[in-house]
């Protein structure tokens, strides 16, 4: 029996790819690549290059590769680019989603895992958030997250189909051993943003808002470690296979950082100075979010390994090295 991984070419799902081919699991993956790439996957790992919105195509794949669990990552990322595009996200994010959960209650898939997102949260009014806190979404991209959250729960009730969604704080770093890692061009990830400009693929950085009830006035955000957030999806894969019931989850270390902490922290490990230009806020971006994730823990058996700021920026900055050397040659 197979897991069939979505967007699975692309930053976190690529991760997870590797992750359960380490653990000996067999995996397909569907992925469009406008964001992904084939060499960030495994080479034993067979890739269909296509949109999770194709219900004939998702339920034709399920059935020929005995898919018994999906983990759903396939999803436009950019908050900012969702507030100036939103229909896009909507299409993207939501819609496209409901072929996929239909083609699964179809062919019959049990166990589902989503890639959430704390956007849905907004900006809490109590800091830790916890999975009880209302859901207010400040931009598209959270309510189209949120939208789908709705839809996986209704499914579940109606078809049997149990889930864990799992909502991600911000996620950064790379593989350990530089399989994989953050490659999109043009991101608008903080750590992403300013090794790059550390390592001069950037002019500057930009920082986006000053002014916010903050310590220095900057965005508080808790920075996860790709690797423990994908080792996340097969504690909750281990979970569902065992007969837990549906859940919904925050994945976050239950601290945080601001922008300017994490630019002074990639300086220090990259032994440069760079330039730091300040800008007003953008829109859609909460003053400070960090993770209540006792759930997690004490559900599955979650225990992050790499809960460590220096940690997740010192693997960003080999990755980013290895694809400044591949791309120089």
């Amino acid at each position: 029996m197979t897991v069939l991984v979505t967007g699975g070419a692309g930053y976190i799902g690529g991760h997870m790819v590797h992750e359960l081919r380490d653990r000996g699991e067999p995996v397909v993956v569907i992925d469009n690549l406008s964001t992904g790439f084939r060499w960030a996957i495994p080479n034993d790992v067979p890739l269909v290059q296509g949109e999770t919105g194709d219900g004939e195509l998702m339920r034709a794949l399920m059935e020929q590769h005995r898919v018994e669990a999906i983990i759903h990552f396939a999803a436009s990322v950019v908050v900012s680019e969702s507030v100036a595009r939103p229909l896009d996200y909507y299409r993207n994010n939501t819609a496209s989603s409901r072929p996929l959960i239909e083609a699964a209650v179809k062919a019959g898939v049990r166990r589902f895992i989503f890639s959430s997102t704390a956007a849905v949260y907004g900006n809490p009014a109590a800091v830790p958030v916890d999975e009880d806190a209302p859901p207010c979404p400040m931009s598209p991209y959270g309510s189209s997250k949120l939208m789908t959250e709705i839809m996986l729960r209704d499914a579940g009730i109606a078809h049997d189909l149990r889930y864990v969604i799992l909502r991600y704080f911000n996620v950064a770093g790379a593989d350990p051993q530089l399989r994989t890692g953050q490659s999109t061009h043009g991101a608008t990830h903080l750590i992403k943003v300013a090794v790059e400009t550390a390592l001069g693929v950037r002019p500057r950085i930009e920082v986006y808002g000053t002014d916010y009830p903050t310590p220095d006035g900057t965005c508080i955000r808790d920075y996860i470690h790709v690797g423990d957030l994908a080792r996340a999806h097969t504690e909750a894969l281990r979970y569902l296979r065992a007969g837990g019931d549906s859940a919904t989850l925050n994945c976050g270390y239950g601290h945080g950082f601001s922008v300017l902490e994490v630019i002074d922290t990639v300086k220090k490990l990259a032994g440069v100075d760079f330039s730091v230009a300040l800008a007003g806020r953008r829109p859609g971006d909460p003053a400070r979010i960090v993770a209540a994730s006792d759930r997690a823990r004490a559900l599955l058996g979650w225990r992050p390994q790499l809960d460590d700021l220096a940690t997740i920026v010192g693997h960003a900055l080999a990755w980013e090295r290895k694809l400044r050397a591949r791309n120089d040659v």
